[in-house]
């Protein structure tokens, strides 16, 4: 079965009520769900694979607006914006892209503009920049 682990840092799954996920490694954790599982089951075999990872806000990238598929992205060393909009499925038809921008936590919130239709259409790599953890790339609808 696939189970989240929650913002408190626990998971919940059949049989077992609450275990603390946060700061243990997969095999820790299926060896606690093994060792709450033995009161009720003979020899608990449990395997623990992480699936996905999205982490803190102050490492994430968000992307909103205009993104095919908004979301939150796990930071990467080295991430680009070329990465990012790769990640969210590129522009809507109906965005701005050249009209977008970052904002930028880690320097006061900063706001930077980028052109992202430049990237994207036209394959204008000036306009590739790196993207920092917290970043928060606003892509607005554009006007006909």
């Amino acid at each position: 079965m696939s189970v989240p682990v929650r913002p408190d840092g626990k998971v919940s799954t059949p049989l077992v009520d609450e275990l603390v996920a946060q700061g243990k490694t997969s095999v820790e954790i299926a060896r606690d769900v093994e060792k709450a599982l033995s009161k009720l089951v003979r020899d608990p075999v449990v395997t623990v694979i992480v699936t996905s990872f999205v982490g803190p806000y102050s490492e994430q990238i968000r992307v909103i607006g205009e993104a095919a598929k908004p979301q939150a992205l796990p930071y990467k060393q080295k991430m680009t914006i070329l990465d990012v909009m790769i990640a969210v499925g590129g522009l809507t038809d109906f965005a701005d892209g050249n009209g977008a921008s970052i904002t930028r936590a880690s320097e006061g919130d900063k706001r930077y503009s980028v052109r992202l239709k430049d990237l994207i259409k036209r394959g204008d790599i000036s306009a590739n920049v790196e993207m920092k953890p917290g970043d928060v790339l606003i892509i607005p609808q554009g006007w006909f």
